[in-house]
Parts: C-alpha cells; sequence; structure tokens
C-alpha cells in the first residue's frame, strides 16, 4: 500500500471526556490531485509531499474546532476505550501514538483518531508471507494511553471479535488496485490482497502475544 495524505485540525475550543466508549476516526474519501498541485507551496518538504501526490489520494475530514489532545492536561480517558485505542495499535503495529506525538483530537467531547501512516510498517520489506506476523510489539510500551488501558485482556477479546475474516476482506477491498504495490512485483491485486488477508488473519490469532506484551509493558509504567 502506498501512503496517503490526509488533512486534520489542531486547534479549537472542543475539549473533555468523551461521551461514549466508540473508537472514532473522520471520515474518508477518494481524491485525485493534478500534476501540477502544490507547485506554489512555499515550503520545500510540503511541496515535494504534494507533487509526489498527484493522483489518487485518500482524502480524509477536517475536523473544525478539533484540539490536539494533551497528556498534561490530564483529561481522564476511560479505562475500556483507552484499552481498545491500545489493543488496536497492537494489532497494526503504530509507533506512532507518543507521549510527544499523540494523533489523538478532541472534537465534540469525544476522542478521534487520526494519521495512522506509521502502522503496518511491516509491509515495507515484506516478502507476501505470514512470518513474523505473530510477534510481540515491544513499542507499545510508549503508548500514550498504555497508563489509562486496564482493561486490556477484554480489549484484545473484543478486538479479536471484530476482526472478522469478512472485516479483513471488506477493508481489503476498499483499498484501490493502484496501491497494492506489494508484495513482490508481478502478482496482480487478487493475490497481494490476499496475501494481505492472510497476514493480517495471522496477527489477529496473535493477539494473546501483543496483548501479553501490552499487560507486561503497563506494568511497568503504573
Amino acid at each position: 500500500m502506498t501512503a496517503s495524505s490526509t488533512s486534520r485540525s489542531s486547534r479549537g475550543p472542543g475539549r473533555g471526556p468523551p461521551r461514549s466508549s466508540r473508537r472514532s476516526s473522520p471520515a474518508r474519501w477518494r481524491a485525485r490531485s493534478a500534476c501540477a498541485f502544490g507547485r506554489t507551496e512555499g515550503d520545500p518538504e510540503i511541496r515535494d509531499l504534494l507533487a509526489r501526490s498527484a493522483g489518487l489520494n485518500l482524502g480524509v475530514a477536517y475536523l473544525a474546532g478539533a484540539v490536539g489532545f494533551d497528556p498534561a492536561a490530564r483529561v481522564p480517558v476511560p479505562g475500556a476505550l483507552a484499552s481498545l485505542i491500545v489493543a488496536f495499535d497492537a494489532f497494526v503495529m503504530n509507533v506512532d501514538r507518543t507521549v510527544k506525538n499523540p494523533n489523538l483530537l478532541w472534537w465534540r467531547g469525544e476522542l478521534w483518531l487520526i494519521d495512522h501512516g506509521a502502522a503496518f510498517y511491516w509491509h515495507h520489506d515484506w516478502d507476501g508471507g505470514t512470518i513474523g506476523a505473530d510477534r510481540p510489539f515491544a513499542l507499545i510500551r510508549e503508548h500514550v494511553l498504555l497508563p489509562a488501558a486496564d482493561a486490556l485482556a477484554d480489549a484484545g477479546a473484543r478486538l479479536g471479535d471484530r476482526l472478522t475474516d469478512e472485516a479483513v476482506d471488506e477493508a481489503l477491498a476498499l483499498v484501490p488496485d493502484a496501491w497494492l504495490t506489494a508484495p513482490a512485483a508481478g502478482a496482480g491485486p487478487a493475490a497481494r490482497r490476499a496475501a494481505y488477508a492472510a497476514h493480517l488473519r495471522a496477527r489477529r490469532q496473535a493477539a494473546p502475544t501483543f496483548i501479553g506484551e501490552a499487560v507486561r509493558a503497563r506494568a511497568q509504567r503504573v
């Protein structure tokens, strides 16, 4: 899968504990950018990113009025919600939800998850198999919500219940063929989807391993 561009807000008055334990992420859609898009951008880093984003991209809704999650503010996050987010990030091996960079927003009284570009890092040098899908995720120790995640065993069970084969297949069906660049060249989109599905199902089966790692990591922080 290739990288995609996103937009998000980090300003505004929204704050406070979530009204529900539902995990949320902004609405998404596909957007096509012209080759000339971003040529007048003053920042060279952003201009290079925009230039390489010509073609089909993933658009993410702008949450007007959202404010970035600040661990120092000590706004309480329910343990069940924190546990679900930690379990999900352990499943996808997301290295980028830390105290320094939470990638969480408060919006309309709820906690929203953004920017998953650092997840699934294994596919950048992936051979298309399931080797490594069962490994623990040691970097979960850096997760910003780990101290609040006091129901990890239950969250792991719920994650497994929701990640059915059908859910995995439905998610992969949403990925455009052009973004399926791994595994090895020569395989068609159907074969690549099947390889991703097999790896994700194997990862799901390894929940006791990566949830156990999270439980041990939390015990060292609280």
